[in-house]
């Protein structure tokens, strides 16, 4: 992400449900002990773990992959309101990772009509009261905004066991806005007035389907999102069908087969024109652009975009293959503060610049490919993407990384600059300058302390050993504690734990 603002916690707080009981049998599998003397049948935990967001993401299933069926209607011409209407149903393949006999979903501001699980129908009951069992199979929701908590439970009537996969299928529909977090940052399914800009970082996705919204549990994605004639609906991936037009509606069709985190996904609405284009290795990149920009940022826009293959090409010379199976840009007219590195797809608002676009492709690497592993560790996204930012626009002709990584170090020992922790910026830190700055003088800080062979060789490990899936602050000392054959503890100390300005190397 290119932001520098901070934010607010987003996460849940507490539980919220909406709920229903199943007609018929849920899932195979008996409640108690578990059967034949194994462990109970138990909840999964409302959240992930994550100490900044507590309730976001949940606990006792690994989801592996969404499909997502949405019909969006974008707002009505000015002078009407600015709120649109989403209808989804969302397809959930899930695996139990405890025997299970309750699980939640993440989902804000959308009303659920229907759910089933394997094939058998629920209706909706009430949340229920402090302490009350609830008897048979049940889910419910709760929505409570002033508390930050979103949450649809379902209760089994006989559990999943571990290992064993369901199938979930919920039934939602809502009015969109332009949800925020709670120092009013845009954020999620954000209403256009020509329809709608999707940027979810850290768990702002919940606004426009039910989902486990934290980085530990990724998932693939498939799309059928169906807009008015005319609209262009752009999502991460390919396009694996071309666009059906039938009663005034089209539905365009999107298929994501890496595994993604969940805030990384996007399903931007929009009057898009739509380009295409290959890498000299086969790469496709698809842009998406809106017609609206204006002159200039359409001039400044075309530009940078035209130097995605090379950027590319050169952070696969230092990183390794590029991790994914396309690349691009959605580029909107309207804004959100900031650009997100949506995966295969970034978001930019307004005007995609060179520099920008370098740091959002980087990501791809660092953040998509290997995610945090608790939103503490955002400067291993962050810091990273600004390091390579640093490399691409000397390569390019620019600042050189040491000229980059000095004006870091120019910057005054009593400014509060230093006073951040950058492994541990706490929720309102994870998008202020020190992270992203101060992560990117750590990496050149460690290139001059273990060496270039080490430094790269650390890099590629990193890259390897956590690809698709997520790592810590602690994971990173210890790869490159093993690839330059130091300890590193001090080290990672004075640049990454200590509020204070580190000596210059």
């Amino acid at each position: 992400m290119i932001a520098r603002r901070s934010r607010w916690l987003r996460g849940s707080a507490l539980a919220v449900g909406l709920s229903l009981v199943f007609t018929g049998t849920a899932v195979a599998g008996d409640r108690g002990d578990g059967g034949r003397g194994g462990p109970p049948f138990t909840a999964g935990a409302p959240g992930a773990g994550d100490p900044y967001f507590p309730y976001s993401g949940n606990g006792g299933f690994d989801v592996e992959h969404y499909d997502l069926d949405l019909r969006y209607e974008p707002p009505a011409p000015a002078p009407a309101p600015l709120i649109g209407r989403l209808d989804g149903a969302a397809t959930i393949q899930l695996t139990a990772t405890q025997n299970l006999e309750q699980f939640n979903l993440d989902l804000r501001g959308m009303d659920v009509h229907a759910l089933t699980v394997n094939g058998h129908r629920a209706r909706q009951i009430p949340p229920p009261g402090a302490g009350a069992a609830v008897r048979g199979a049940a889910y419910w929701q709760v929505q409570d905004d002033a508390a930050r908590i979103w949450e649809l439970t379902v209760h089994l009537d006989k559990g999943l066991r571990k290992g064993q996969r369901a199938t979930v299928v919920v039934e939602y529909s809502g009015a969109t806005a332009r949800p925020t977090d709670i120092e009013g940052a845009l954020y999620g399914w954000v209403t256009t007035r020509d329809g709608a800009m999707v940027v979810g970082e850290p768990e702002g996705n919940m606004t426009w389907y039910p989902v486990s919204d934290h980085p530990t549990d990724k998932a693939t994605y498939s799309f059928e999102i169906t807009v008015p004639k005319g609209k262009t609906a752009v999502a991460n991936g390919l396009q694996n069908r071309p666009p059906k037009t039938r009663d005034g509606w089209t539905t365009w069709y999107w298929n994501a087969p890496d595994p993604q985190a969940s805030y990384l996904a996007t399903a931007s609405v929009g009057d898009y024109v739509l380009t295409k284009s290959r890498t000299m290795g086969g790469l496709p990149i698809v842009n998406a652009v809106d017609d609206g920009l204006t002159p200039a940022n359409r001039a400044t826009t075309d530009a940078s975009l035209a130097r995605q293959a090379d950027i590319l090409d050169f952070f696969s010379a230092q990183f390794g293959r590029y991790p994914f199976n396309s690349f691009g840009a959605i580029v909107d007219d309207d804004t959100v503060g900031y650009a997100l590195e949506t995966q295969t797809r970034p978001v930019y608002s307004r005007v995609a610049r060179q520099g920008t676009v370098a740091h959002e492709l980087a990501h791809q690497w660092f953040g998509n490919s290997v995610s945090p592993h608790r939103w503490a560790d955002i400067w291993l996204n962050e810091g990273w993407a600004t390091y390579a930012t640093w490399l691409w626009t000397e390569h390019d002709g620019g600042l050189s990384a040491q000229q980059s990584f000095d004006a870091v170090m120019a910057i005054p020992a009593d400014d509060e600059f230093w006073t951040v922790v950058v492994a541990d910026p706490q929720p309102l830190g994870l998008f202020i300058d020190a992270v992203y700055d101060r992560g990117a003088a750590t990496l050149y800080a460690l290139r001059q302390e273990i060496g270039d062979a080490a430094f790269q060789t650390g890099t590629r490990m990193w890259l390897q050993r956590y690809r698709n899936g997520d790592a810590s602050t602690d994971d990173f000392q210890r790869v490159f504690e093993k690839a330059s054959g130091k300890d590193l503890s001090a080290f990672f100390q004075t640049w990454l734990r200590a509020p204070v300005k580190p000596p210059i190397p």
